[in-house]
């Protein structure tokens, strides 16, 4: 489990490794992560897009850049929380994600909500950081 908070807004991931969605004799890997997003804060919020870096055992980096989560731009409310969960393939055994969820204020203010960096990786394999 990885934590950050950004103005009140809490966001947890939970990664995990997808098995039976992996190929490693094709060099695919394919990793689950759920998210909770949480806000602390005491104004309404809503997500409006993500950023994520992504980067493999390689040390190569794809960005993703889009509206919303899972088709989803949700609303919180102080004290309530959204968790969707998603996947990420890549062509390593290893690798790491972090990134921003931009979120907006009922009064129009934009923000950056810190996604903590977190660390994918098949179980029993060697790390290799670069």
């Amino acid at each position: 489990m990885y934590k950050a908070e950004t103005r009140g807004i809490s966001v947890v991931v939970t990664p995990r490794f997808v098995e039976e969605e992996s190929a490693p004799d094709e060099s695919r890997y394919f990793f689950a992560y759920t998210v909770e997003i949480t806000n602390n804060g005491l104004d309404r919020v809503q997500l409006r897009s993500r950023h994520w870096r992504i980067v493999d055992g390689r040390g190569a980096l794809q960005e993703v850049r889009g509206a919303g989560v899972v088709g989803k731009q949700p609303v919180l409310g102080p004290g309530e929380s959204f968790s969707y969960t998603s996947g990420c393939p890549l062509p390593t055994p290893n690798g790491t994600m972090e990134g921003t969820y931009t979120m907006a204020t009922a009064d129009g203010e934009s923000f950056e909500a810190a996604i903590p960096a977190f660390s994918l990786d098949v179980p029993h394999s060697r790390r290799v950081m670069h």
